[in-house]
């Protein structure tokens, strides 16, 4: 006779239901009542559904657009408009502080205006860092993987895991500076510098990212929000102008 009872409060949110399924590998899982009385079961196939439903919803928030809440097809056009221009304007706005922010080094950028062929590159690099951070810890948190008291866990692992990567990605950017003027027919004067300048953007503006991205998800779930709303687009904008301001203090200092 089993006495230790895996159940289900009546009022238990259908994901975490679905985390009790995985967790005992059961087939059906009792519902009770906050008196422990027997108020119906729920069944595996059941919980098929919900997972699906649970991990769609969370894949379109990732993206930065609304759950869609049905099959692609079936949305009307301007429900689905509906459901993606909020986060796009969002980050339309967000993005505007790149402007505000390159504004701030226009002295800089015009005193060496090859500086601006590596904005790309910098920016790009700490987007794609903090979406994949952000990416990984909100799976990680939707499988119960990583709780809020993790965070600094979480935290030492990304620094560590954002400047090893920002420095691989920086050993590799010296070969393409140095390809790109010393024998790509661009004469510029301290190109050494400049990779230099570039090497060292990429690992803090990687870290940065990483951090970024992998912090975000904690402060939505202590603010009582959806971590997936920690969206690839909305790290990569908060990385964008983070970027502009490491690349150019770091450009300015060693040039």
């Amino acid at each position: 006779m089993e006495t230790d009872l895996v159940t289900a409060h009546e009022e238990m949110d259908q994901e975490a239901l679905g985390l009790l399924f995985a967790r005992h590998d059961l087939l059906a899982i009792p519902v009770v009542s906050a008196e422990g009385v027997l108020k119906g079961i729920v069944t595996v196939d059941d919980i098929v559904d919900v997972v699906q439903e649970e991990a769609t919803e969370d894949i379109h928030k990732l993206g930065g657009t609304q759950a869609l809440g049905a099959p692609y097809l079936e949305v009307g056009f301007w429900e689905m408009v509906r459901k993606r221009v909020g986060w796009l304007t969002l980050l339309f706005v967000g993005q505007t502080l790149t402007i505000t922010a390159m504004g701030h080094f226009q002295d800089a950028l015009a005193r060496a205006v090859f500086l601006s062929l590596f904005i790309p590159l910098i920016i790009s690099s700490g987007g794609n860092s903090g979406s994949q951070a952000s990416t990984l810890v909100v799976r990680a948190m939707a499988l119960g993987e990583v709780r809020l008291r993790d965070w600094w866990r979480v935290f030492s692992r990304e620094l560590r895991s954002g400047i090893s990567l920002g420095f691989v990605l920086g050993v590799i950017s010296i070969n393409v500076v140095v390809i790109h003027f010393r024998w790509g027919g661009e004469a510029v004067e301290h190109f050494g510098r400049i990779a230099l300048a570039v090497a060292l953007s990429l690992v803090g503006v990687v870290t940065w990212g990483t951090l970024a991205g992998s912090m975000l998800p904690f402060l939505l779930r202590r603010l009582g929000l959806d971590p997936a709303a920690a969206s690839a687009p909305m790290v990569s904008t908060i990385s964008d102008v983070a970027g502009i301001m490491i690349y150019f203090t770091v450009a300015s200092l060693v040039l």
